[in-house]
């Protein structure tokens, strides 16, 4: 894979609440923006905003389940950088 695809993946986790969102997505598998916004305590707009930004560059997807979007963890090789880098996961 190429060095740009990295730093992207790199760039998208480099914001806390970004990596909060990855790390707790790694550990729920799934999640929607209203549990998010929940568990972060920012708003929605916010939370909208940064998965805006993971998901355009590859490290999560999306699935509409009904009226919501569930989020989860794009492969198993984010799994792996999140994995790396041993921090605990947010509860």
């Amino acid at each position: 894979m190429e060095l740009d695809f990295y730093s992207d993946i790199f760039k998208a986790l480099s914001h806390p609440i970004r990596l909060k969102i990855a790390l707790g997505l790694m550990k729920k598998h799934e999640c929607n923006v209203s549990v998010m916004v929940q568990k972060l305590g920012v708003s929605q707009p916010m939370v909208s905003q940064h998965l805006t930004i993971m998901k355009n560059a590859g490290v999560i997807t999306s699935e509409k389940k009904g009226t919501q979007v569930c989020y989860r963890i794009k492969n198993e090789l984010i799994e792996r950088i999140l994995k790396s880098l041993e921090v605990e996961i947010c509860e």
